[in-house]
């Protein structure tokens, strides 16, 4: 990324970074533009590219930033419930509604994933790879080492996590992302309870040690 040193840059950089944010959610890839983002940091465009090249490596930032946030997020959630396991049917319940929460409240972050998904075949190629290992896929891949320790525990059946982790996912999070379109529009709480219970069940059946008793027996 182009910078540039001296006093007060960084806050500029912030501003620019926060300002495109906004943009690109609101506008999209396309649509936003280098004059719209100086606009709402209240920078001129000039300073804009004292700071990023062009539009691709501004987007790549911003977005990399946001998925990082969020994946942290859903990192300390995973740390909260599935590090210590007492119940697991209530852990991994408890785990996917927080997760759906982050996701659904995320804002401006939000906003700029919703941007993403809409517009992927415009999103440099580059660019969408490297926000999807930042975010999605490092989130199930962290789900996946998860479950590992879990069957190591004796409390999940073994075989493949990253599946395992997969399916988690689409069984009790994805209904309530595409509900909402990722945010935009409000699920109650209650709902969102029910589907990840709903969800979890049908997980356990799958992949719990009782269903790999009975598929061994």
């Amino acid at each position: 990324m182009a910078t540039t040193g001296g006093a007060g840059r960084p806050e500029k950089r912030k501003a620019i970074t926060q300002a495109a944010t906004v943009v690109f959610g609101r506008e999209g890839y396309v649509r936003a533009s280098m004059d719209a983002i100086a606009a709402e940091a209240g920078v001129s465009k000039r300073t804009v590219y004292n700071h990023f090249a062009d539009k691709e490596n501004l987007f790549l930032s911003v977005a990399l930033r946001n998925s990082a946030e969020l994946t942290e997020r859903i990192r300390e959630l995973m740390a909260k419930y599935l590090d210590r396991v007492v119940d697991l049917r209530q852990d991994l319940t408890d785990f996917a509604v927080e997760r759906a929460r982050a996701v659904l409240s995320a804002g401006e972050h939000g906003a700029l994933g919703r941007a993403i998904r809409a517009e992927v075949a415009n999103i440099p190629a580059d660019v969408l790879e490297a926000w999807l290992e930042a975010g999605p896929v490092a989130s199930q891949r962290d789900l996946a080492q998860h479950f590992e320790a879990l069957a190591e525990r004796g409390l999940l059946a073994g075989g493949d996590a990253a599946l395992a982790a997969e399916q988690f996912t689409l069984l009790t999070f994805h209904g309530i992302a595409e509900r909402s379109f990722w945010g935009a529009l409000p699920v109650a709480d209650e709902e969102v309870r029910r589907v990840a219970a709903v969800g979890v069940d049908a997980f356990l059946r799958i992949h719990g040690v009782s269903a790999a008793s009975t598929a061994r027996g």
